[in-house]
């Protein structure tokens, strides 16, 4: 027999089994020996009361053995089978790939930038010296933007897909089983790019191809169909499928769809600042101690208001993280944020951004890119405010609300430096009052979060991408070019890790159903 309950533990308990088997014999009213076997099935932290404990769901066998659950994902040798051309290998592109050997297709990946273990030398060119790569930097290359950018698996995407299996293929590939478990599940950019290694290996031992350093320069079609792909090499690639998982920073691909006059759209997006305080803060607020307990992890928050209609939040929060220079091109300026797997660093960061919408960028009506132009606009500002060599403008919170220039930054995790600034000269005013107004808000929410000791970075702007790349909704297929399938956040259609994997997947499905 099982039985799922759920229990409060103390963090100093949470990894004690004989604990837990203790407490959970004595809510089901058995004895302790009764309890064969125990499988946690949630895990989160409550930190609402005074006495911080995880809450965990728990199944508990009673009188019965455990069966351990195998992931049963059958892959066909597809290297004779008719090829699918999937464009960009982040979360959506791999995944469709693995789909596609379930299905029996061969995927041909085509990635513009460098594998993952090629990858750190340009993004170290980043840190040290500010040389951007266009084709192999944050967020280009494999494994996508997500890589070295955290590998968080955080999403309300249950409704698009499998979410569970999506975790369960990234345990088979090397992710611990907790984040089968953790509400809040977390790989870290120290191992996410073995797992997209060994991602790599399956899809090439099973027939599959990948391309790196091999940009995509245009998409052939004839009489409304998917041709094949030219890469800037001057290969072309013939194929009657061709999946689109190119990710949010691949201007070069929206631009070709606005040359070849097909369909696309813009999309809202938000845009903000990175802001980082010492975790310290961030553990005494939301653990209502001094010190934080070395049974905890550093502490997490997610904050939103509504300030004059318009929506300002908290977005990819990083506890003990690194604020990571992210342009993808000469000239800009773009930061984002990532975690080690321990979130053992000093700091905590998070963008925190404002709603961007059609009516706030003229002419968004009637041409798709103006808020892709819009965005560049504000990196590029972020640029030159900045002063160069990915120095990012930065200001302390409380200066930054009340138009003061900050005398002294406070140290931080920005590599390339950051560089004392108004804001006000770089973000969009309706952005920059939107902020002003809501940060001391934030501060009544969260004791603490509201402090000079807190930095805002320049610029957070690739929350999502600003182009939709419109698709049928039940074949998932352009709606001009049949056998051309916009997929994952690049087309408008994920926003993280997770729903890039759950799209990746659909489309792949899409191709065979």
């Amino acid at each position: 027999m099982q039985r799922e309950i759920e229990l409060g533990i103390l963090p100093e308990k949470i990894a004690d089994e004989t604990h837990i088997v203790q407490q959970g014999a004595a809510q089901l009213n058995i004895a302790p020996a009764r309890i064969k076997g125990v499988k946690i099935r949630k895990r989160s932290i409550d930190a609402r009361g005074r006495q911080v404990v995880f809450r965990i769901r728990v199944i508990f066998y009673i009188d019965e053995t455990p069966t351990p659950e195998i992931l049963n994902v059958q892959y066909a040798n597809v290297a004779d089978a008719p090829h699918v051309v999937i464009i960009g290998a982040g979360p959506a592109g791999l995944f469709a790939a693995l789909r596609c050997l379930e299905r029996g297709l061969r995927p041909v990946l085509v990635e513009r930038g460098k594998n993952v273990q090629e990858r750190r030398r340009d993004l170290a060119a980043l840190n040290k010296a500010g040389i951007v790569n266009p084709d192999s930097n944050y967020c280009f290359g494999e494994g996508g933007a997500g890589t070295y950018s955290d590998g968080k698996l955080y999403t309300r995407s249950n409704k698009r897909g499998d979410v569970q299996r999506v975790l369960q293929i990234l345990v088979a590939h090397g992710a611990t089983e907790d984040i089968l478990v953790d509400a809040r599940p977390h790989i870290g950019t120290n191992k996410l790019p073995h797992i997209i290694q060994a991602i790599r290996h399956t899809i090439l031992e099973y027939g599959g191809e990948i391309h790196f350093n091999s940009r995509v320069v245009t998409i052939t079609e004839a009489f409304g169909r998917a041709t094949g792909v030219t890469l800037a090499s001057g290969e072309h690639i013939e194929a009657n499928h061709i999946i689109l998982a190119t990710g949010h920073s691949a201007r070069d691909l929206f631009e070709l769809f606005h040359r070849k006059r097909w369909l696309a759209e813009p999309k809202p997006f938000a845009l903000g600042v990175r802001i980082e305080h010492p975790q310290e803060i961030i553990d005494q607020a939301q653990y209502h101690c001094a010190v934080r307990s070395e049974h905890l992890p550093p502490a997490y928050y997610s904050l939103v208001e509504q300030v004059d209609g318009r929506g300002v939040f908290s977005f990819c929060m990083c506890p003990g993280g690194v604020i990571a220079p992210c342009a993808t091109d000469k000239g800009e300026v773009v930061v984002n944020g990532w975690s080690p797997s321990k979130r053992n660093n000093p700091y905590a960061n998070s963008g925190t951004v404002v709603q961007v919408n059609l009516e706030d960028v003229p002419h968004a009506a009637r041409y798709p890119f103006a808020l892709l132009d819009f965005q560049h606009e504000v990196e590029e500002r972020a640029y030159v405010v900045g002063g160069g060599n990915l120095v990012a403008p930065a200001q302390r919170m409380v200066d930054f609300v009340q138009g003061k220039l900050s005398d002294s930054l406070p140290a931080n995790s920005y590599k390339p430096g950051t560089k004392s600034a108004l804001l006000s000269e770089v973000l969009p005013p309706f952005v920059h009052d939107a902020l002003r107004k809501a940060l001391p808000l934030f501060g009544k929410k969260m004791k603490g979060y509201y402090t000079n000791e807190a930095i805002l970075v320049g610029v957070e702007s690739r929350t999502s991408s600003p182009i939709r790349i419109p698709r049928d909704k039940d074949t998932l297929q352009h709606p001009q070019i049949k056998g051309l399938y916009p997929c994952g956040e690049g087309a408008g259609y994920a926003g993280g890790i997770v729903s890039a994997a759950i799209d990746g997947m659909n489309c792949a499905d899409a191709i065979t159903d």
